[in-house]
């Protein structure tokens, strides 16, 4: 099972972080270090709200009706040229509402205060992530033929695996971080105490792109 870090050094990665750069104007070694950290913030949100029957049961309803994996066969044409598909934009900001619900502000505000791009940047990139992750989810879930909430949870549990260990447990503390249930209470934190240490997770991608 592919993890996050498998999956941002692959090809698929490189489009997006390229894609997700032309879109906003933000360098690519920026829009790599939004995307290092957001991907497994947005990966535990997922798989705390998959922790619940009805969660569960929305989010494998979305991965059979719509996020399949098919955004990938098409992601170059999607997210090329600095104009991403706008169907792609409206989709994420309807995953991430969803996802992050209220929170979702204090995860823009908190990559903007640790990348140094503006809020409004970082909603971009969320915004074009989040449709790509979810079909990366649909794509695993469909191969493995799986169909009912332990598998949902053991394939994005699989991903967020691929971390290293010292991110893996952020991540994990994160998911229940005061625990009261709610995934994302100490966002703000979480990244920027533990992402100043070199080596955390905005430095997984330092030398991607020998930047």
């Amino acid at each position: 099972m592919a993890g996050l870090l498998d999956v941002l050094n692959s090809d698929l990665g490189k489009q997006l972080i390229s894609g997700a750069s032309a879109q906003t104007g933000a360098s690519e070694s920026k829009t790599a270090d939004v995307l290092s950290m957001a991907m497994p913030l947005l990966l535990g949100a997922m798989k705390k709200n998959a922790s619940s029957p009805e969660g569960a049961s929305g989010l494998m309803g979305a991965l059979s009706e719509k996020h399949d994996g098919g955004i990938l066969d098409n992601l170059r044409s999607l997210l090329g040229g600095g104009s991403v598909d706008q169907s792609v934009i409206n989709d994420g900001a309807g995953i991430l509402s969803h996802v992050l619900g209220g929170k979702q502000p204090v995860v823009e505000n908190t990559l903007s205060q640790k990348t140094g791009l503006d809020a409004g940047t970082i909603a971009q990139i969320l915004k074009i992530v989040a449709p790509v992750l979810l079909g990366i989810i649909g794509k695993q879930t469909k191969e493995n033929g799986i169909n009912d909430s332990d598998g949902l949870t053991g394939i994005l549990g699989s991903m967020l695996g691929g971390q290293p260990k010292e991110n893996q447990s952020l991540i994990e503390s994160l998911i229940d971080a005061d625990g009261d249930g709610s995934v994302l209470d100490d966002v703000a934190d979480m990244v920027l105490g533990s992402y100043k240490k070199k080596g955390g997770l905005g430095g997984m991608l330092g030398g991607l792109f020998g930047k």
